[in-house]
């Protein structure tokens, strides 16, 4: 395999940017291996629309596209002013009402969203409005009246998003609107449900319950941006599928300068437990308005690619962005960039011992064998996906092609770094009869050439989740085929 192929996969947030005729072809043509449907805005049916118009796009294309449905959780904020926009300046008093009957806001006042809001603040704390441009002081709480210093000259206007510094607000992460959404992404089929504000294991079993009662089948995303859900870190990555580093809450009710630090820990700890991590928010932001991305932004991306995460996704970048194509070609070239300076292979010595499952004991041994034999590729057969995963939790050099009969399934896998879904319908083959055929179209689609090595994994029986138990060590032959099967 002559040509590099990108292993860190990219979401994009379709929205009116997107939906400009042409526009979405060009997004998957240009390497868009997941889209993202934001139902904090606009109406579900919008979104339904749009996941139609992917899967066509994606049929056109020639590609199968993965979608995360992203659930507004409960998200807090402020009401309308009467014109819109205020000029707050520091030292005035300015009060929050909690109050369904809240006048229009105005200069010294605006209503609130959530009605319980007086319960979970006293005086001393601070409340960020609009991603922390905006500083308030509490003084006082008075019934639903919640009166502030304003502590920084700024502008505030219709509509931003309210948080505490240091987190601790009470709000379960499931509305009752989130529920009806979760029916929507059921719906539409959406490959990915992404919970928002998740504060512990809980709030993640929560939404798989009604996500599998609603009839999906969608791996869960536990969005970490509330401050106590790094305090639950572990248990929240044990419960989902899948952990996306929501850096825009998250860097408000914590701090921006320990974001860095906490974004390694999050990427760290997916890894560690088995669990696919994203990596979201500002990373292209300058290309809202731009047709090129920043110093900054390049190293930024880079990094959590170096840091492995499995992808990296872009929001108001390609939603409501000048330039959506042109940043998602700039996110292919940062991340192969990066891939190429800083390939990482597995440290076997901190590797995991007393492993439990067979398909991650045979994932760890086929990652040891490319170590040490110079292998081509990595075959995985999987119904699932769940070998898929363990093996690119081994990194190493070689790209790791699995094949799966089930759409839903290879979509699913988009998501994850080094992997490559397949389309291949195992049912009534042997596993040697599998290793064939699957080989025989990697070779045919000259992604394999004679000579080169490739590891096998399947199951016994081809049909049955998680039942990966065998490892095959294969070479192509001149004609094309595998030959030394079943040979170590």
């Amino acid at each position: 395999m002559t040509e590099q192929r990108r292993r860190t996969k990219i979401l994009a947030t379709l929205g009116p940017a997107t939906d400009a005729p042409g526009v979405l072809d060009a997004l998957l043509r240009a390497g868009v291996d997941v889209v993202r449907l934001n139902f904090s805005h606009g109406d579900p049916s919008a979104q339904v629309a749009r996941a139609e118009a992917v899967r066509a796009a994606a049929e056109r294309v020639g590609t199968e596209v993965g979608i995360l449905a992203d659930l507004p959780g409960p998200k807090i904020r402020i009401e309308k002013f009467a014109n819109d926009k205020v000029q707050l300046r520091a030292g005035d008093r300015f009060d929050l009402i909690a109050s369904e009957d809240a006048p229009l806001g105005d200069q010294h006042q605006v209503g609130v969203s959530y009605l319980g809001l007086p319960g979970d603040v006293v005086p001393g704390d601070t409340r960020l409005l609009d991603d922390g441009v905006v500083q308030l002081q509490v003084t006082a709480v008075d019934g639903p009246r919640i009166v502030t210093t304003v502590l920084n000259d700024s502008e505030l206007s219709n509509r931003k998003g309210l948080n505490k510094l240091g987190g601790g607000l009470s709000l379960g992460a499931l509305t009752e609107r989130d529920r009806e959404l979760i029916q929507v992404a059921a719906q539409l089929g959406a490959d990915f449900i992404a919970v928002s504000f998740c504060r512990n294991a809980e709030d993640m079993n929560e939404a798989r319950r009604v996500a599998r009662a609603a009839g999906s089948d969608a791996a869960l995303v536990a969005k970490v941006e509330r401050a106590e859900a790094i305090e639950n870190l572990a248990e929240i990555v044990d419960a989902s599928d899948v952990v996306m580093v929501a850096r825009g809450d998250l860097g408000v009710e914590i701090g921006d300068a320990e974001l860095p630090g906490l974004q390694k820990k999050i990427i760290r700890t997916s890894l560690e437990r088995n669990k696919v991590v994203i990596t979201a928010t500002q990373m292209l932001q300058s290309m809202v308005n731009s047709p090129i991305p920043t110093r900054a932004e390049v190293l930024d991306v880079a990094n959590a690619v170096i840091d492995g995460t499995d992808a990296v996704m872009l929001s108001q970048e390609s939603a409501a962005g000048m330039y959506p194509v042109k940043a998602v070609e700039a996110l292919v070239r940062i991340c192969l960039g990066a891939e190429r300076q800083f390939e990482h292979d597995t440290d076997f010595e901190d590797a995991p011992r007393n492993l439990e499952r067979a398909d991650q004991a045979i994932a760890m041994a086929a990652m040891f064998l490319t170590e040490h034999i110079g292998v081509g590729a990595i075959v995985a057969m999987t119904e699932s996906g769940g070998t898929a995963r363990f093996l690119s939790r081994f990194r190493s050099r070689a790209p790791i092609f699995a094949f799966a009969r089930d759409p839903g399934a290879r979509r699913r896998m988009a998501m994850m770094r080094d992997v490559f879904p397949m389309d291949y319908d195992s049912r009534g083959e042997t596993p040697r009869q599998a290793a064939r055929g699957s080989i025989h179209k990697l070779v045919d689609a000259g992604l394999l050439a004679p000579g080169d090595r490739v590891v096998f994994t399947s199951g016994e029986h081809m049909e049955t989740h998680g039942a990966t138990n065998t490892l095959r060590l294969l070479q192509v032959g001149e004609d094309g085929t595998a030959e030394g099967l079943g040979e170590l």
